[in-house]
This record gives C-alpha cells, sequence and structure tokens, in this order.
C-alpha cells in the first residue's frame, strides 16, 4: 500500500487530505521541494534542504518541525513506499485559516510529502530533447520555489503542444531567464558555459549548482549571465539542468537545430559526471 505524510500522521495516499481552508489551496501560499532518489538514496538532500529554509523565510513561514526530524519523516516515509527510483514531494503551505489575505495570528505550518516511483528518462541523454521559448509571465520572485506554478504550467503545455520536451521562458528585455522546471544553459563557440546569473528572475537549481562545483572543480569557464534566444542559436551546444533530468542535451531550439543537431561533447560529459554523481550506471 502507497503511504503520504501528512500533519503528523502516515496515511493510505488514497485517503490523504488538507482541510479546504489550507492557506496552500486558498491562497497558493506556502512552498515545496522535490529530492530525486536513487537506490533508495535522496540525492542532494542537504542543498534541497537549504533552499526549502530560504523559500520558507522570503515567505515568513516557519519550518513544521526541526530539520533532522523532516529528514527522519521523508526517509521513513521512502522506507514505507520502498521507492528505489523516483523522487519525494515535500510541501509546506502556511496552515489553515479562515480565507483572508493577511497572514493569520499563529498559524500552524502544513507539511505534506509523497513519494513517486519513476526511472530515469531513457534515450534522451544520447539524442537530446527539443525546447520551445514563451513569454515569462510568472511573479518576480521566481527565487522562491512557490508552490504557485500556473504561469509554469501553461510553459510546459506550450511545450507538449508543440512536441517539445521544455519551454525556455525569456523577459522583456529578449533574455532567456529559465525553463518551466529547469534552469537553461549554453556553450559558447569559445567554450564557456553560460546560464543566468542568480537573483529573483530565476529559481536556484540544485543540479545547476552541484554542476557549477564540479565546473569549478575541473577548471572549467562559466559565465553567469543571460543570453539570447538567437545567442543560443549560434550555440554550438546547449542544455538544461534539473533535480529530476539532470544534465540533458538540448539539440532543437522553436524547431531549429542547435550546433549539428546532436548532443555536443561538453554536455556529454556533464551528463556522464553527474549520473556518476547521482550513483547510476553510465549511458551506452
Amino acid at each position: 500500500m502507497r503511504h503520504a505524510y501528512v500533519n503528523g500522521r502516515y496515511v493510505p495516499h488514497a485517503q490523504a487530505q488538507v482541510h479546504i481552508e489550507d492557506r496552500g489551496y486558498q491562497f497558493a501560499d506556502g512552498v515545496y521541494e522535490v529530492v530525486p532518489l536513487r537506490d533508495g538514496r535522496m540525492i542532494d538532500e542537504a542543498p534541497h534542504l537549504d533552499r526549502l529554509g530560504r523559500s520558507l523565510a522570503a515567505l515568513r513561514i516557519d519550518w513544521p518541525m526541526s530539520r533532522a526530524c523532516l529528514g527522519l519523516v521523508l526517509r521513513e516515509l521512502v522506507r514505507r513506499n520502498a521507492v528505489a527510483d523516483g523522487s519525494v514531494y515535500l510541501q509546506v503551505t502556511r496552515g489553515v485559516a479562515p480565507r483572508d489575505h493577511k497572514f493569520p495570528r499563529s498559524p500552524k505550518p502544513s507539511l505534506v510529502v509523497t513519494t513517486k516511483w519513476a526511472g530515469p528518462a531513457t534515450g534522451l541523454g544520447a539524442k537530446g530533447v527539443g525546447v520551445v521559448t514563451v513569454p515569462d509571465v510568472r511573479w518576480r520572485r521566481c527565487d522562491i520555489k512557490s508552490i504557485n506554478l500556473l504561469a509554469n504550467v501553461l510553459a510546459k503545455q506550450a511545450a507538449a503542444e508543440q512536441s517539445a520536451f521544455e519551454a525556455w521562458q525569456v523577459d522583456e528585455a529578449g533574455l532567456v531567464t529559465e525553463g518551466a522546471s529547469t534552469n537553461a544553459w549554453i556553450v559558447t563557440a569559445d567554450g564557456a558555459l553560460r546560464t543566468r546569473a542568480l537573483g529573483s528572475a530565476i529559481l536556484a537549481g540544485v543540479t545547476r549548482e552541484t554542476l557549477l562545483g564540479f565546473l569549478a572543480h575541473e577548471g572549467l569557464r562559466v559565465e553567469e549571465r543571460a543570453f539570447t534566444v538567437p545567442e543560443a542559436l549560434l550555440a554550438p551546444e546547449a542544455f538544461l539542468t534539473s533535480s529530476s533530468n539532470f544534465v540533458l542535451p538540448v539539440t532543437r531550439l522553436d524547431g531549429k537545430p542547435i550546433g549539428d543537431g546532436r548532443p555536443g561533447p561538453i554536455t556529454r560529459r556533464l551528463r556522464a559526471w553527474y549520473l556518476k554523481h547521482a550513483g547510476m550506471a553510465a549511458e551506452s
């Protein structure tokens, strides 16, 4: 039987529920994290919980329990559901209160945790994926991992309707911010890896952070600044990063090939390293 964790109780997943006046349901007044699992092990757990803490602080929501206790809950749910490969989803909202825009007095945060089985995407690393561009219409605090994801949903749907894997969002200045659920990268003609600098316009991706550490260790040149769609189309390589996809080559943008339309050598090297970091077998 699949289980979920809801506010102090492990319950059958089909019976998991929250109050209709939970502020996450009423106002999207909450944050979330998704931690990947491989062989039952949480990958990059500490950076994910660090980011959860930053998001909670930005919205002035208290931790629902201590960080140590939360780690125990995550592990226990993984154990109960016997999940090997997949992810753990955790969501914290400000809690239940009569509907009123301003903060309730002495709110009690709500915590929901679920798990999902999901094997790694097969074949995508070898052939790459297509991306389309959409206007970035999100709110201006994208650095907070808010559960308010409607603009991201619309971007993902636009990608799906064009048979693309992801949508890269473009701001009013014509600069790529990030994907609907990924960070965006290109490799420049002189071999630098470019991705937008952190700020309120993008989420500080955990995979992005881990990869930057590897790049620094390897002495590879990184430019943390934005790029345009024309710059991406002229790049010999492009890729995206996320906790669920790791490093994934982008070989088409708005239907046009990136480079020769195949994953490039730098992207393949980075993907191979991340698979090893995640404890996964190398791709053939």
